[in-house]
């Protein structure tokens, strides 16, 4: 099958990859020339686990190509997948200029049937909106199908070739038997494509999201009560997780969720309840909550020290979680504005994320190539990302480069007995804090 991918971002290009891996020819489309000249040269602008792969096989036996013509793009295709940002406005809600503007764009240069695919995360009604922009300049009969990604960064090749489910928005027969068809070799074992109508399509991506999001924001509060309470929110996690109905994913206490999904998704459903006089009452309670936990560890780190001015903080983790370099709405961003405001310096180091740090910061925070380099005459490590090379550190090593043996962890990384043994000061999430 032919297929036309517009937009090259993150959702993209993992989706025209792993198309043409199922032996599809897909043409990416974007307007950024410096990208597409990138990607025609074999250079991924993104870091995603085995994606590498595939995109160098897949160029490579002339499956997968790339314009910045659109028209080029979406000639004989007959698939369209609309991959393009949709940002969040000042109020929350969905900026659809981009996925509209390719609309109008799309009319004229249909020249037979295809289904038009929004890729994007969108609120309801998008579908609509799509349709009628195209339908203006249009002389050809074409369908638009709501078809939300479920792509988590780091894991996201394997979400894609091997799906929990595809959810596919569409009343057209039409368009139902081709998505069918497109994505059989997805679900071979089994997993569902779930096909709906398209406003249910789109609301489904924002409920998923804004529940993981919620579930997130639960566990912080529980361990925030664990914390006053003197219990510990390993041992409630563990006894909660094993019941069936909640599960055990989502459920580790941490210093906030961020990245391109969540905060974003969270955001435009709760505006969309606004628009319709729907006061979404949790939602708003987590992102607040959310906002808050993001920055506890600084809190906490200004109440053990009195006075951050001067001291040196070394920060492990900078993604907003591990096997991505994404830093969109990372508390790592957080917690580093908050230290250089207080007069604190920074130095750093994340295994893939330091160049998307650097073009924000410059100078301002000091790099590192290496974690233990970072530490050297540090006050305090501050730990944000659960990187698995954090997991089983040289504790000696540690010792002699920090000034103080002084660790807030964001992540509950370590067993806090371990830690009071080795003689660390060690400040973690809904656990009993060992000063020693």
């Amino acid at each position: 099958m032919k297929i036309a991918v517009i937009g090259t971002g993150y959702v993209g290009l993992v989706t025209g990859t792993c198309f043409s891996e199922l032996g599809n020819h897909v043409t990416c489309v974007d307007i950024n020339e410096q990208k597409i000249k990138d990607l025609k040269n074999q250079k991924i602008p993104i870091y995603e686990p085995g994606l590498d792969v595939l995109f160098e096989r897949n160029v490579k036996h002339g499956r997968l190509n790339f314009t910045t013509e659109i028209a080029e793009g979406v000639k004989d295709a007959k698939v369209i997948f609309l991959a393009l940002p949709t940002p969040p406005g000042e109020d929350g809600s969905a900026d659809l200029q981009y996925i509209l503007k390719v609309a109008d764009d799309l009319g004229p240069l249909l020249e037979e049937y295809a289904v038009v695919v929004d890729k994007s995360t969108v609120p309801v009604g998008t579908a609509e909106k799509v349709r009628e922009r195209i339908a203006k300049n249009c002389k050809v009969h074409f369908d638009v199908v709501s078809n939300p990604e479920f792509l988590r960064e780091g894991v996201a090749v394997d979400d894609f070739m091997k799906p929990d489910r595809v959810v596919v928005g569409t009343n057209s027969l039409k368009a139902i038997s081709i998505m069918d068809a497109l994505y059989a070799p997805l679900v071979r074992q089994g997993n569902p494509i779930v096909f709906m109508d398209e406003a249910s399509a789109e609301l489904t991506k924002y409920a998923a999201n804004a529940f993981l999001a919620t579930k997130i924001t639960f566990m912080n509060e529980i361990a925030n009560l664990c914390e006053k309470l003197g219990a510990n929110v390993d041992d409630v996690r563990k006894g909660i997780g094993l019941d069936s109905r909640i599960g055990k994913r989502f459920l580790f206490a941490g210093i906030g969720y961020g990245g391109s999904c969540f905060p974003k998704d969270v955001q435009a459903l709760a505006k969309s309840a606004r628009d319709v006089n729907y006061d979404f009452e949790i939602l708003n309670s987590v992102m607040d909550i959310n906002h808050k936990q993001k920055l506890k560890l600084f809190y906490k780190m200004k109440d053990y020290f009195g006075e951050l001015q001067g001291k040196t903080i070394a920060i492990w983790g900078l993604a907003f979680k591990p096997y991505t370099d994404d830093i969109r709405e990372a508390p790592a961003l957080y917690n580093i504005d908050e230290l250089l405001a207080a007069g604190a310096r920074v130095q750093a180091y994340d295994p893939e994320a330091m160049e998307n740090i650097r073009k924000i910061y410059g100078d301002k925070i000091q790099l590192f190539e290496d974690e233990y380099n970072a530490l050297e005459g540090a006050d305090a490590l501050l730990i944000i990302t659960e990187w698995p090379v954090f997991r089983q550190p040289e504790f000696e090593l540690m010792a002699n480069n920090l000034k103080q043996k002084v660790i807030f962890d964001g992540r509950n990384l370590y067993p806090t007995q371990q830690m009071k043994d080795l003689g660390f000061t060690y400040i973690s999430i809904g656990r009993n804090e060992i000063n020693v």
